[in-house]
């Protein structure tokens, strides 16, 4: 995955000036629900929530969300996703129990920006709610949306080689193995060999 977009978390800037939030009160696409999930796009009063929920041992397993998290990473981190939400080239869910009506994760389809064919799928739940089913439920209803509302041709995810249970959540959805590569995780600042998994547009759309 290819993204050009990087944010400073030291000054809050994002590509060629300062970070805004993007019409907080409106939603760049319409949220989704399954049996026990409710997905809707990220939104600022998300902030508290997610530093809370990205502690030590779900951070090792992600890529670029370190931790400690504090409050100004995850404004940012929210604002950037509504930004490229906004220019339509991504779907970032905050991922909500129904029953309780917290927000428990994050789940994300990002545009390739070298292949605009092509997304990438990115996802973790809080500590507390591993164990449930919840990413295997909300997964396809995710991906379905991203293709259509952002007209792709193939999503991959990937992870690293002993995340089974993340290998299980693509396989679940109908993602076939893709291969491996060296993937840069900025959190712990190294190369990390993760395997790939894809799932090509459906013939139907």
């Amino acid at each position: 995955m290819r993204w050009n977009y990087k944010i400073d978390y030291a000054t809050m800037s994002y590509g060629h000036g300062r970070l805004e939030m993007k019409d907080i009160n409106v939603s760049p696409f319409q949220p989704l629900e399954t049996e026990r999930l409710r997905l809707r796009c990220v939104a600022p009063g998300d902030t508290t929530a997610l530093t809370r929920l990205i502690t030590p041992k779900i951070s090792q397993g992600l890529a670029a969300w370190p931790s400690p998290f504090t409050p100004r990473m995850a404004l940012a981190r929210i604002a950037t996703a509504r930004k490229i939400a906004f220019a339509a080239n991504a779907v970032p869910f905050s991922v909500l129990e129904k029953q309780s009506a917290e927000l428990i994760g994050w789940a994300a389809i990002y545009r390739d920006s070298i292949d605009p064919g092509r997304g990438a799928f990115s996802y973790w739940l809080g500590e507390a709610y591993h164990g449930k089913g919840y990413m295997t439920e909300l997964a396809p209803i995710a991906l379905a949306a991203a293709f259509k509302i952002l007209n792709l041709d193939v999503i991959e995810a990937g992870a690293q080689l002993e995340n089974t249970a993340s290998f299980a959540v693509m396989r679940s959805c109908g993602m076939k193995p893709a291969g491996q590569k060296m993937v840069h995780a900025p959190t712990r600042k190294r190369d990390e060999l993760c395997q790939f998994y894809e799932l090509q547009r459906p013939t139907h759309d």
